[in-house]
């Protein structure tokens, strides 16, 4: 298996990265992979498949990015680059020697025509619950479930069409109604698994430890990799602000309910770019945050935008923001939850959905006040165990959803994307707005 060095791109194969002790055979460069001792082969891959990983989450090394969104990021691409077995040949296969042994022991129990449509039936019934249990496993990526859904298509449209051959060959009455019974339930299954929502949770193939391992293995032979930030730190003294800096005011303000989401915020400059205040609801970047909530308060026209997780936590952030009199009780400011809320990932399919027992036993001890901006439906979601995490979008797309909802709240009375879900809440006036999709 040849590997090329990422420091002089020379091949070197296996032999040569033995003779050389995991080094490049050029130019003497270590090696941090070795995708032949790995046992678990999914989890195989060389130094260049790091390395566009790497350049991939942080657009090519021009945005910061957590260890969380590159555990995603890494699980998801080792999850796509797992080839598929050619599923249709393993059909054909099987199905000369199933068929053969099944038919015979049919044979001796029924008439040869109802052996024939019972064996028949039977092998693609197990096809199809097989390709149905892909189509909605944990175990499985969103690309994998949506081919194992397409795959469902396909396999009903080969049944529609084996059958009806069979049938018209054979003169097999009752085969036209059983091919086109299975045929079209598999098809069917496929549509409505292609549709639904991602409501089942998913695992991940590779865990914190893992990756982080990965990370500080690439780091000692490559360098210290520039966007990955390290974990929020909390200064307990407080910064020195100039008093001509703290008279202003901010017009906007992003509240974020970890402190993980506003490091990164601010790291990638989204404060300056929009002229708005990041915070965390626990209080980071701790030096700062008692005078820019005083700065904050001063603004009589201020708009608040919540982003949070999709989670029991996430959900009250807003009502949080609303009550709590450290943040703006009794003030009639406007509040942009941007998300990410169960109604929106209800609406999608392309999410990493998790689920936990201690997500599930949070969700059923929101308070009333918090439940009743709910529907049904996201009560039943989050009380269900499943949660997403801001953190499993990769930087660009996460930055995007920020920006496009601070461009929707120009307008938010003209805006279809944006409902307004509160505006006499019985907390000091104002306005809550939620956006229909996220981003």
């Amino acid at each position: 298996m040849g590997m090329k060095c990422v420091q002089c791109n020379t091949d070197n194969n296996l032999r040569d990265r033995t003779r050389n002790s995991g080094r490049c055979k050029q130019c003497n460069h270590p090696f941090v992979f070795e995708p032949t001792t790995v046992t678990d082969k999914k989890l195989a891959f060389t130094d260049p498949f790091f390395k566009k990983a790497i350049e991939n989450i942080s657009g090519q090394n021009m945005l910061f990015f957590t260890h969380k969104q590159f555990l995603y990021f890494i699980d998801q691409k080792l999850k796509s680059r797992v080839p598929e077995i050619s599923w249709i040949l393993t059909y054909f296969f099987f199905s000369v020697f199933a068929g053969t042994f099944c038919l015979t022991f049919a044979i001796a129990i029924f008439p040869s025509q109802f052996a024939v449509i019972i064996t028949f039936a039977l092998y693609n019934l197990i096809w199809i619950w097989l390709l149905f249990n892909y189509s909605k496993s944990p175990a499985q990526g969103l690309r994998g479930r949506r081919n194992n859904a397409k795959n469902l298509q396909i396999l009903g449209g080969i049944i529609l069409v084996l059958g009806i051959a069979g049938s018209l060959i054979f003169d097999y009455s009752s085969g036209y109604i059983v091919a086109i019974t299975l045929g079209l339930f598999s098809y069917w299954l496929g549509i409505s698994q292609k549709k639904r929502p991602q409501i089942t949770g998913e695992e991940f193939l590779v865990n914190q430890a893992q990756s982080d391992k990965w990370l500080r293995d690439w780091q000692t032979v490559n360098g210290t990799l520039e966007k990955l930030l390290p974990a929020p730190r909390q200064e307990a003294l407080p910064a020195s602000i100039d008093r001509e800096v703290s008279a202003y005011s901010f017009d906007r303000a992003i509240i974020c309910d970890s402190d993980e989401i506003a490091q990164f915020l601010i790291a990638n400059n989204v404060h300056f770019e929009n002229n708005c205040a990041i915070l965390s609801i626990s209080g980071y970047p701790q030096s700062i945050f008692s005078t820019v909530i005083e700065m904050l308060r001063r603004n009589t026209d201020l708009k608040v935008y919540a982003l949070h997780n999709a989670s029991p936590a996430g959900v009250r952030l807003v009502n949080q923001l609303r009550t709590n009199p450290n943040w703006f009780a009794n003030q009639a400011v406007t509040i942009f939850d941007l998300g990410i809320s169960p109604r929106q990932i209800l609406a999608t399919r392309d999410m990493f959905v998790q689920q936990s027992q201690t997500m599930a036993q949070t969700a059923r001890q929101l308070p009333d006040a918090v439940r009743q901006g709910l529907t049904a439906e996201e009560l039943a979601w989050l009380e269900a165990g499943n949660f997403v995490e801001l953190e499993s979008f990769t930087p660009q797309r996460l930055l995007r959803v920020v920006n496009y909802g601070l461009a929707q709240s120009g307008d938010p009375q003209g805006n279809e994307g944006l409902i307004l879900v509160d505006d006499n809440v019985g907390y000091g006036g104002g306005y809550v707005f939620v956006s229909d999709s996220f981003g």
